[in-house]
Parts: structure tokens; sequence; C-alpha cells
């Protein structure tokens, strides 16, 4: 039988939320693949599949990512939510140049998730009831919590690469959302730090 190398083959793209770290990349991976499924490609909050799920097979793909603290996305408006939530999320907690971005954070989101920027606003705010920019700032504090408590770089360090104006910009920013100021922040004992992070995925 002759075989038509040039058939389309089939795949799907499933998007997932919760996924904010390396290690939710490779849990979700590593569940699917014990599954018996084909995994393409697995990024913080997407997964492309080289076959198409049966609704059995969805029912339990479902099941597992519920059991690892994750969940399926199946509506469109949360889809876009969440891409634009991962794309903030890599962008400040994924990116390991010593290099501030260059871009703009607006035209950068627009481009990862290949929509129009006001649009993505709108739907943003009116689905999570604050801004895109807000969300960017309180993930940008999440991460000088990380980097003040586990890094030895400077403030100043810290600022330029979370590309803030100025130490006094990121220290006010600071002090504003979390009611410490960065050195008040680091120098609480390490046992009690972890109280005043917020996981990821509950940011808003």
């Amino acid at each position: 039988m002759k075989i038509n190398r040039n058939k389309k083959l089939k795949s799907q793209k499933l998007y997932i939320k919760n996924m904010v770290c390396d290690r939710c990349i490779r849990v979700v991976r590593d569940e699917l693949q014990l599954l018996g499924h084909d995994v393409r490609y697995v990024e913080l909050g997407e997964v492309e599949l080289g076959n198409t799920l049966k609704q059995n097979e969805m029912d339990r793909v479902k099941s597992m990512l519920q059991k690892n603290g994750f969940e399926l996305i199946e509506d469109k408006n949360g889809k876009t939510i969440e891409a634009i939530k991962m794309a903030i999320i890599q962008l400040v907690h994924h990116n390991h140049n010593a290099e501030p971005m260059k871009l703009k954070y607006s035209d950068y989101i627009a481009k990862k998730v290949g929509k129009d920027y006001h649009s993505l606003s709108t739907l943003f705010s009116s689905v999570e009831n604050v801004t895109i920019e807000h969300y960017i700032i309180k993930q940008k504090i999440e991460r000088v919590k990380e980097l003040l408590k586990y890094d030895d770089r400077s403030l100043s360090e810290i600022a330029y690469v979370l590309n803030y104006s100025s130490v006094q910009h990121l220290s006010n920013q600071f002090k504003t959302i979390t009611g410490f100021t960065p050195s008040q922040f680091k120098k609480q004992k390490p046992a009690y730090q972890h109280l005043y992070r917020i996981s990821l995925d509950k940011v808003k």
C-alpha cells in the first residue's frame, strides 16, 4: 500500500493553567508520556501533542493535571488570559540574561500572544479586574523578593536587570506593594521570608 508522505499529521494543543516553573514543565511532560501520548513540546501554559485526544483520553489527562495542581483551560478567553500571564512570567522569572529587555512590555506581549495589545489589555482587565501593567509590577516584585533571598546581586544590579529606571524606583514600588523596603525584607529571618512571598500562579 502506498503511503502518502505529504499527509499532514494530526496534532492537538492543550492550554494548561498554573504552569509557572521549569519543574511544572517536566511534570506535565513526564505524566503525558506515561499516559502514552506523543509530546511534541511543552512550555509554560501550553502543550502540543502529536495525536488528538479521544474523550476518554481527555478525561484521563484532565484527571492527571488536577492531581498535580494544574487545570486544563478550554474556553477561548481563558486560553488568551493564560497566554498573557505565561508570557509575563517567562520574561520576568525565566529570563536569565544579565541584560534587561529592550522591547516594551506591550510589544513583547502582543508578539508573544499574537494579538493586538489593546484588545489583550481590555480582555485582561475585564476578566482579572486588574490591568496587565499592575500584574507585571506584582510579578516583578515577586522576582525581587526571590533575588533578595537567594541571590547575591546588589539592589542596583537587580534594578538594572528588571528594567527599573533607578534603585529608588524599585524601592518605592517594593514598599508600596509589600509594606517593606528591600533592605527590611532582606533582614527578615530566612525562616519567615516565605510568609511574605506569593506563589506565582496566585499573583493578582
